[in-house]
């Protein structure tokens, strides 16, 4: 149903095939950015379910140039799945957490190889500006550019419960800016934030009147040497099963519009450090499931704006 596949739902990597006529590979990057949710500027204490990684999956060492690792990635990759298109995918912590000139070295860096077609910033809506954005920006008409924003929820309860740092607000304005200089936005969300079913359908409602480009899924998860981690230990919180997860995926992109692409669903990247939930990490067992149930419901990606439901 989308880009020439079985999916029912706008899958990016299929979307980005589509588009480069090839697989396109994203090369994670860590650039030893910083975020001011952790190193005092904001608070120390980092989101509740953050680790040392920042989200990264470790894939390469930040003692590497960001150089190296685009070329070592880029090498990995062809010789493993035959690859040939790539993006750069800054994932560690915040990375536009430096200087603007400091930005343009490390983003030109990481943009200078012949076979890179894109490139992706992670980072938090507090930590961009109009010449951050601008430089960004800049690089649009030559490459596929995107910001990825971590939101988590439209409800500023949730984002305080979390010890996010900045409200829903605050992303709205960056958000406005990054469309405004014509970047694409990824927006990522975390479902099991002890929210009800209808709040967590108001963030997809909300991401849908918005327009997003993309979203990106995240389940919430215990990671060791986190505060999540201390309080699932204390026996505080608990967490989604997965059948609870996969019937609320299916129902929040029910309500997002067909042309919002879907960057992540699920991801095994941190098996190594996972305390719970213990279902998590089996990603293509969780995938399978999501496309079995929206089979169930003969429904996908934009139903419920296309029935009026």
């Amino acid at each position: 149903m989308f880009n020439n596949t079985d999916k029912r739902y706008n899958q990016f990597s299929a979307h980005l095939k589509n588009k480069f006529g090839v697989k396109v590979y994203k090369i994670t990057l860590d650039a030893g950015f910083s975020c001011p949710n952790r190193d005092g500027k904001i608070s120390t204490g980092g989101c509740i379910f953050c680790d040392d990684g920042g989200s990264f999956s470790q894939a390469h060492s930040n003692l590497l140039s960001i150089q190296e690792q685009v070329d070592t990635g880029a090498k990995t990759l062809k010789e493993r799945f035959k690859a040939e298109k790539f993006m750069s995918y800054f994932q560690a912590f915040s990375n536009t957490y430096k200087p603007v000139n400091e930005l343009e070295t490390i983003y030109n860096s990481a943009l200078n190889n012949s076979d890179i077609v894109g490139i992706s910033i992670g980072t938090r809506p507090d930590c961009v500006d109009d010449d951050k954005i601008k430089l960004i920006s800049s690089y649009k008409n030559d490459y596929y550019t995107w910001i990825e924003y971590g939101l988590q929820s439209i409800h500023d309860k949730t984002l305080h419960k979390i010890n996010r740092g900045h409200d829903y607000d605050c992303f709205l304005r960056a958000y406005e800016k990054t469309k405004e200089a014509g970047i694409n936005v990824c927006v990522h969300v975390i479902f099991g934030l002890w929210e009800t079913q209808d709040e967590i359908m108001q963030t997809a409602q909300e991401l849908a009147r918005l327009g997003v480009d993309g979203v990106k899924i995240h389940m919430l998860c215990a990671l060791q040497n986190t505060k999540l981690a201390r309080m699932y230990e204390a026996g505080e919180i608990d967490f989604m099963s997965e059948d609870e997860y996969i019937q609320t995926v299916c129902d929040f992109l029910e309500y997002l519009p067909k042309e919002t692409t879907i960057h992540r669903l699920a991801g095994n990247g941190f098996s190594k450090t996972l305390i719970a939930p213990s279902w998590l990490g089996k990603k293509f067992d969780s995938l399978n499931k999501i496309d079995r149930e929206f089979i169930n419901r003969n429904s996908y990606q934009g139903y419920r704006i296309f029935t009026n439901n």
